[in-house]
């Protein structure tokens, strides 16, 4: 069964990622901005993202690449400081131009804009104020929320209002190895989970108040997808129970700690017993803003895990001796895209869009001037194969979006890992596209068909 006509071919990138520009134009300083700067700075390198690939100055440069790949969506972020610079308080008309410029120059090129709001990059000026551990960050981000989008939903249908819970909070508050590295407590961080999925679906009931067409709405998390050992029915139950597993050491960084409660208004079974005396419930006045309908369940996804246990260390993924790995040591298990897109729709009953998934490569400009990747194509051949293959066991797909657009700051590990189907040399902010980006392009024009050749 071929894959629906109107299947979205995408490419995604972040805004702090990507912009540069870090203190230009208005813009005020994020949570990124500010410990990258740190005299003792655990990034890579002490590597910032001050410049990045300077998208901000270059974008449309950027989107002709995008236009060249033949890609019909392309998800990016907004910078909150951006739009506005101490997160609260007066708009910032340069952020706004920005953007909108962006989204017209994608348009005009027949590209369909789809913007996340949150993408990790908090304005420092509310970290100070409490972050999401103050219930006021609820407030804000509706309002920031509401700015963007009567802004810019004349002409962006598609939203996603956060990306990835599991690290901004897990990785970056729980283990503290993102920013703003720290670590809090349990409590703390049952509270923070309670402000970020109130913000959620405070977002989405703004989205869809104010949006000047009709919204498509999603969030786009991740989480610990496992594959089963073989085709037995017991083993295919226990790869989806430890799917949606509420671990006590690595519950943040869950499945079901974070879509529970926006899908099946609740949280996780063992939750109220692990956090004793810091549980409290939502209201039913707070469970309707949480389980705000969404139209489908976006999924970043890399690879399966083999081991609960390294959840909460983050220690990898449990690999076999031996095993085939990313250049960021990630396991390669093509699989997972199968098997998390099947185990998603059955427990949520939505459609499923893929809104990361690729693979960090040891990139490099050969002597012909040109960046052979064919490890990334066979990478991505294997993997879409497997999600094409849920969409012929009757698994509702929206669309696959590429991470990356082209190699940026991959956050702690700076520069280093390249993601991108573009290559982007810093020193000179050539770029070039690889040869993943054309075979991504066939595959595009023929709506997956090239998969098997």
């Amino acid at each position: 069964m071929p894959l629906p006509k109107d299947f979205i071919w995408g490419v995604a990138g972040a805004s702090y990622q990507v912009e540069g520009a870090w203190n230009e134009d208005g813009k005020g300083p994020s949570i990124w901005d500010t410990y990258t700067h740190w005299r003792n700075s655990p990034v890579h390198n002490h590597e910032t993202g001050d410049v990045a690939c300077d998208h901000y100055h270059r974008y449309k440069e950027d989107v002709a690449l995008l236009k060249e790949m033949g890609v019909k969506a392309y998800r990016f972020s907004i910078s909150w400081t951006r739009i506005l610079p101490d997160g609260i308080g007066s708009v910032n008309p340069k952020g706004i131009e920005f953007y909108s410029s962006l989204v017209d120059e994608l348009i005009k090129n027949g590209i369909e804009p789809m913007v996340t709001i949150y993408h990790w990059d908090l304005p420092q000026s509310i970290f100070d104020r409490g972050g999401w551990l103050n219930p006021e960050i609820i407030g804000w981000f509706e309002n920031y929320t509401k700015i963007v989008v009567e802004a810019l939903s004349d002409r962006v249908k598609y939203w996603f209002t956060i990306n990835e819970p599991q690290i901004f909070i897990g990785l970056g508050c729980y283990l503290g190895v993102m920013a703003p590295f720290k670590k809090y407590t349990d409590g703390e961080i049952f509270r923070m989970s309670k402000n970020v999925l109130l913000a959620h679906g405070t977002a989405v009931r703004t989205i869809r108040k104010y949006s000047k067409q009709e919204a498509k709405i999603s969030y786009a998390p991740t989480g610990p997808s496992f594959i089963p050992d073989n085709d037995s029915p017991e083993a295919i139950e226990e790869a989806r129970a430890k799917t949606f597993a509420f671990d006590k050491d690595g519950y943040v960084l869950s499945n079901s700690w974070w879509s529970d409660p926006i899908f099946l208004r609740k949280f996780p079974d063992g939750a109220k017993e692990f956090f004793g005396p810091d549980f409290s419930d939502f209201t039913e006045e707070e469970w309707d803003i949480v389980q705000s309908p969404l139209d489908f369940y976006g999924m970043n996804i890399y690879a399966a895990m083999r081991d609960l246990s390294k959840l909460s260390a983050a220690e990898g993924n449990g690999e076999l001796t031996g095993e085939p790995l990313t250049a960021l040591k990630w396991t390669i298990t093509p699989e997972v895209l199968y098997w998390s897109a099947k185990f998603m729709h059955e427990r949520y009953k939505v459609p499923v869009m893929i809104t990361e998934n690729g693979c960090a490569c040891t990139d490099s400009v050969h002597l012909d001037g040109k960046v052979h990747d064919p490890q990334r194509i066979d990478f991505l051949k294997r993997y879409i194969r497997e999600f094409y293959k849920a969409g012929e066991d009757g698994i509702p797909l929206i669309g696959y979006i590429h991470w990356s657009f082209m190699d940026n700051f991959e956050w702690a590990e700076g520069y280093d890992p390249r993601f991108g189907l573009v290559y982007i040399n810093y020193q000179t902010q050539k770029r070039t596209l690889k040869d993943s980006a054309y075979w991504y392009k066939e595959v595009i024009e023929t709506n997956g068909e090239s998969l098997w050749k």
